[in-house]
């Protein structure tokens, strides 16, 4: 990859509905649906997808186990996905889902190509007096000196030296300065109650019934700017999100610090969550881009 995607100042979460797949009756469309909302999150730079119920009083953690397994697999590395999912019924149509080709999906396989400097996501294999051997995606594990930890632990590690027998350490991904990827969060509350516990510096919150984005987006971006944690929710195929935070006993306007309608004007009845999500990063990602 040429250009590396730096990491943005600010840490970016979407909230997505159990309910995205609803208005789809196959598991392959259902796929593809996710598939779609993996890529949206990939293309713009996207922290932390939280995945919430939004019908109250429904089951529906068929649902968020779902969406939350095919989009843990898409961030995943290919060459760790058999060490991390096995025969799901929920993979059955992974293989018509697409690749994401960020920079920890590398393509180079051969420990000879391994540079001084770069990223790998890895898991441990197995451990020695001397350390772990991490598995990187190249033909034999590498040693990770001085590390005690179980097989099978997903880790991130920076190669240190190159040449026939590189070396790595063990390393935090928010360390690294390019885009490392999404994380994959199931809330344990509905969208409402989400928004008040976790911290979030800013909550936009994406509606038909919303301020035109353009005609609020000096306020907006001067909020941008001083936050270090923005949320931006979405609503389900068959409820916007003034409807489902109603459930909880919650006013939107209450929850969220900027409502915006992003797609003004819609010429289709409904705006399909997947949709929304395009319009909405990709308008964010325009204005935001420093």
């Amino acid at each position: 990859m040429s250009a590396q995607p730096i990491k943005r100042q600010q840490r970016i979460c979407v909230a997505i509905p159990a309910s995205v797949v609803s208005d789809v009756p196959h598991l392959r469309e259902k796929t593809h649906k996710v598939g779609l909302i993996g890529r949206a999150l990939a293309v713009f730079r996207i922290d932390e997808v939280i995945i919430y119920s939004d019908i109250l009083n429904v089951d529906q953690s068929r649902e968020l186990r779902f969406i939350s397994t095919i989009l843990s697999y898409m961030e995943t590395p290919q060459y760790l996905r058999k060490s991390f999912f096995g025969m799901m019924p929920e993979l059955r149509y992974a293989g018509i889902l697409p690749p994401l080709r960020t920079p920890h999906h590398p393509t180079r396989s051969r420990k000879k190509d391994l540079k001084a400097g770069e990223f790998r996501e890895g898991v441990v294999v197995s451990g020695c007096k001397r350390g772990v051997f991490v598995d990187v995606g190249v033909e034999q594990p590498i040693l990770i000196p001085d590390v005690s930890l179980r097989p099978g632990t997903r880790v991130t590690v920076k190669i240190i030296s190159d040449g026939g027998n590189p070396k790595a350490i063990l390393i935090n991904s928010n360390e690294i300065p390019i885009y490392w990827g999404y994380k994959v969060a199931i809330s344990s509350f509905p969208l409402g109650r989400m928004i008040k516990e976790r911290a979030f510096d800013m909550v936009i919150a994406t509606s038909r019934l919303g301020e035109p984005l353009m005609k609020v987006k000096d306020k907006l971006l001067e909020r941008w700017w001083g936050s270090k944690q923005i949320l931006i929710a979405f609503g389900s195929p068959t409820q916007g999100l003034h409807e489902i935070v109603r459930q909880e006993g919650f006013n939107l306007n209450e929850l969220a610090d900027f409502i915006v309608n992003t797609i003004p004007r819609q010429a289709t009845e409904t705006v399909r969550t997947e949709e929304a999500l395009y319009a909405t990063l990709a308008i964010l990602n325009f204005l935001t881009e420093d």
